[in-house]
């Protein structure tokens, strides 16, 4: 494995973390300034709105999820992509109702100079 590929991986287990810990800050730091993140069933959220857009989901959800890569590929030396699954649980904060989560997701990384990878674009869907 070369070290972009170790970035890479440190940097989702980075984002996976900040799902878990529910932290906003931390999960809007993985992006680039212009990232792009498309959740299901909620409205696209984009660059500076980031840590808001993740802040008002940390508010309804909790999530306690891992993260399986099943195809990491660097396609040139400032961009590469992520095919993962993540499965666990949510807990809606509001009722305190557990659920089984489990997503297929696409991860699009952009290499900085500033800041070395990270993710421009993030999409999921449910696997199940």
């Amino acid at each position: 494995m070369d070290n972009n590929e170790d970035q890479i991986r440190d940097l989702l287990a980075t984002y996976e973390r900040s799902l878990n810990t529910s932290d906003a800050d931390v999960a809007a730091s993985c992006y680039t300034a212009d990232g792009v993140f498309m959740p299901t069933t909620l409205p696209t959220v984009t660059g500076p709105d980031m840590a808001k857009g993740y802040g008002q989901i940390f508010e309804a959800i909790r999530l306690n999820v891992a993260f399986a890569i099943d195809e990491l590929a660097v396609t040139s030396a400032d961009s590469a992509y992520a095919l993962t699954r993540s499965k666990g649980t949510v807990t809606v904060l509001a009722t305190n109702d557990e659920a089984a989560e489990a997503n297929r997701e696409l991860f699009l990384f952009e290499r900085t100079d500033a800041d070395g990878w990270k993710i421009s674009r993030y999409m999921f869907n449910k696997s199940e």
